[in-house]
């Protein structure tokens, strides 16, 4: 295999195009290929190995190796030099294939005849389609020159695949992005939907990856780089507010922008032969095949500012800027690497689902979706990657699975499971107005979560009989600056007007953690769910807390009002929230506002600590609402964003029932009225349990209500008491079974 020119490349690439260009099936043209490529290399074998599926390559085209084992050969990932190559994502370069480690002769393909062999993966931004192999009888490896030719037309070869171009009659395997495919994600929010994926940020899908002419190639990509760097300086010279850690950001981002050797890498692509956006596509990919592989977790964060800036020249070049024209579906099911509060407002609640390949339990969108109780999937590893606008989706947010491009048996189950969940639906309907009374007489309040104005006509809707949680933070988090005092006030009115004199808890301002406020000084913390957070800034910045309850004092305008502090762990800071709270009323009188008429305070139990509070705390709070989320991860010391540990501990454990039980005995005996609020009070059978641990108030997502009050209406409370009792005599590690197979036979 001599040295090659860069002509010569050039020359390669334009046999290739030709050869894309006829009018052939898949096969014929991956036979040409092939042929071409051994042909231009000097090789005896060139072959095309392509992933029948995510563990499995099948050769589907070669020259020089049997022709009989074209579609027979098949090698695990991993499996032989071949699949060494795709799951490292690195060259396999070698002179002595056969003595190497791992190599795995295939007597059908006869391949013992050759001792080198170099394998190139076939790979686009982060996808490996498959892997390209040359094989000569002559021991020698190749030379670097000869390596970046084969990279060069690998990057081509990805190219053809992600657009199909091997698709036909006699075709080697579908296109990836026209197969079946199933992604395991994390439940974000429960429900499913079949829709059309809508991508929050399409990619760019270069459709000329080969160049005639590479001097106006590279004049046109000098052209995009020059923008894109003065669209990086106009952004770091409009955000002079930033703090200095948001600064050195931007300028590890401006930096890579300005990187000679990125520029000089992209030219070198675009002289042999790649067009400007196959150069932007192949050093992307290859930079995120170093930067994923590295283990300083500094240069794998840098991963996402190349993407950014590849992406940002990619939409230049293409002259796409940020809006590929687009239109969202009516069925759309938004899919995005990650995304915010604002920007998912922004489209509405007409969506059937989302799905993020990012994401948190506790994230900004993840609250979102559950107060308009849109099914979302989050973790979904690869998914912006495989989905394309238009696919057809399934979200199984039970599960936390998503079907892409499913086929009619898988969707044929989904909308039978679609139909059940109709029909049980329309069995609540039925109930909306009725209490949830059960058959032991014992009535239970169901109240319902929200956080948007957009919430409140599920209010009537689902049967709930008040909002037991209205989170505030929302509207601090959809900001670019604080909001004013007199815009909080206009809409907290608005709210409790929808409420049609239903009481409403507003929770004062919940961040910190997972939700930071982008106009404030972020805090680096080791742990920032147990650290300045919630009530700690609010007493910490009296300023703020004291903004907010004058604005809910002024909503009120004379009538009630019920207001809960977050995340208090001591009876301390609920005095000294509880005294800014009267420095509030002080005030308000003072300026001659009215005052609230009835003014209830309480406190969001969400740590443990808060349970063995003195008698006094539960005497002067006017009701607690335990909230769950929290005080679960706290209780058993698993991180609730940890799926290694979040699932191991069940809420139904003796220990906790043991615990809650306690705290309804601690309120009963101060006469303080207590609720339970969170996800697991929207769970049917965890519902029941906490009622019959004498729980009479639950708060939960508006959907819920429904499952949870038909559940409340056919059962004793009593029974369920005594099949809890029971389970903790006996040692069960949960109450869950014995709980579910009694109402088995009960409902």
């Amino acid at each position: 295999m001599p040295h090659r020119s860069e002509s010569e490349s050039r020359k390669l690439l334009g046999k290739l195009r030709t050869a894309l260009a006829e009018d052939s099936a898949g096969q014929a043209r991956l036979n040409r290929i092939v042929t071409l490529i051994a042909g231009s290399m000097q090789a005896e074998v060139c072959s095309i190995y392509l992933f029948r599926d995510a563990e499995t390559l099948e050769l589907c085209a070669t020259e020089g190796l049997d022709a009989e084992s074209v579609h027979q050969t098949r090698m695990r990932l991993g499996e032989g030099l071949v699949g060494r190559t795709a799951r490292s994502r690195k060259v396999v370069n070698t002179a002595g294939a056969p003595s190497e480690q791992g190599f795995r002769y295939m007597p059908e393909t006869r391949e013992e005849r050759f001792s080198s062999f170099c394998g190139v993966p076939i790979q686009r931004l982060g996808n490996t389609m498959g892997v390209l192999v040359v094989q000569s009888r002559d021991a020698r490896k190749l030379t670097f020159d000869e390596v970046y030719a084969l990279e060069v037309v690998a990057m081509v070869l990805a190219e053809m695949t992600e657009l199909g171009a091997f698709v036909g009659e006699g075709a080697a395997l579908a296109a990836p992005h026209q197969r079946p495919s199933m992604i395991k994600g994390t439940i974000g929010q429960e429900g499913a939907a079949e829709g059309q994926v809508f991508l929050h940020e399409p990619r760019v899908v270069v459709l000329n990856p080969i160049s005639d002419d590479p001097e106006a190639e590279i004049t046109r990509l000098q052209e995009a780089i020059d923008t894109l760097r003065t669209s990086v300086d106009d952004l770091l010279s409009g955000n002079q507010s930033l703090s200095g850690e948001q600064k050195q950001v931007l300028e590890a981002y401006r930096m890579f922008a300005n990187s000679r050797s990125w520029k000089k890498r992209m030219e070198e692509d675009v002289l042999n032969g790649l067009s400007a956006e196959a150069a932007v596509e192949k050093e992307q990919s290859l930079a995120r095949s170093r930067l994923t592989r590295s283990g300083d977790a500094y240069m794998r964060e840098r991963l996402s500012d190349l993407d950014d800036l590849s992406n940002r020249l990619l939409r230049i070049l293409t002259g796409q800027g940020t809006d590929t024209g687009a239109e969202m579906p009516d069925n759309a099911i938004l899919v995005a690497r990650n995304i915010g509060p604002a920007e998912l407002l922004e489209y509405g609640k007409t969506l059937r689902g989302i799905v993020l390949e990012e994401g948190s339990v506790g994230s900004h969108a993840t609250i979102v979706a559950r107060a308009w109780a849109i099914p979302l999937v989050i973790n979904a590893k690869g998914v912006t990657t495989a989905a394309l606008n238009g696919d057809k989706m399934l979200v199984d947010g039970e599960q936390g699975i998503v079907h892409l491009r499913p086929d009619e048996t898988v969707q044929g189950a989904f909308r039978e499971k679609i139909a059940m969940q109709a029909r049980a639906q329309e069995r609540y309907a039925s109930i909306r107005d009725l209490p949830a009374t059960t058959k032991c007489g014992t009535t239970i309040r169901l109240e319902m979560n929200a956080g948007l104005m957009a919430d409140l006509p599920s209010l009537a809707g689902s049967g709930a009989e008040g909002v037991g949680l209205f989170r505030t933070e929302l509207q601090f988090l959809v900001r670019n600056k604080m909001p004013r005092r007199a815009e909080l006030s206009e809409l907290y009115s608005r709210v409790m007007k929808s409420a049609s004199g239903k009481r409403v808890a507003f929770r004062t301002l919940d961040i910190g953690s997972d939700k930071v406020l982008t106009y404030m000084k972020p805090n680096d913390e080791p742990n920032p769910a147990m650290g300045w957070r919630a009530i700690r800034v609010g007493l910490d910045k009296p300023g703020v807390l004291r903004m907010q309850l004058q604005a809910l004092i002024r909503a009120a305008s004379g009538g009630p009002l019920t207001v809960m502090f977050p995340f208090i762990t001591l009876y301390g800071e609920f005095k000294a929230a509880k005294a800014e709270m009267q420095k509030a009323l002080d005030r308000e009188e003072r300026l001659g506002h009215p005052l609230p008429s009835d003014l209830k305070v309480g406190a969001m139990m969400e740590t443990p600590s808060l349970a063995y509070a003195p008698d006094a705390f539960f005497e002067e709070v006017d009701f607690i609402s335990i909230g769950g989320n929290d005080l679960k991860q706290f209780f058993f010391a698993a991180d609730r964003e940890n799926e290694r540990v979040r699932k191991r501990y069940d809420t139904l454990s003796p220990a906790f029932l043991q615990f809650i039980k306690m705290v309804v005995a601690r309120c009963e005996k101060a006469g303080t009225p207590v609720s339970f609020c969170g996800e697991d009070a929207g769970r049917p059978v965890e519902a029941l349990c906490f009622a019959a641990l004498g729980l009479r108030s639950l708060s939960m997502r508006p959907a819920s209500v429904g499952p949870v009050k038909h559940l409340l209406r056919r059962v004793d409370l009593g029974e369920v008491q005594s099949i809890i009792d029971q389970s903790v005599a006996d040692g069960d590690a949960s109450v869950r079974r014995p709980v579910a197979d009694w109402l088995a036979y009960q409902v």
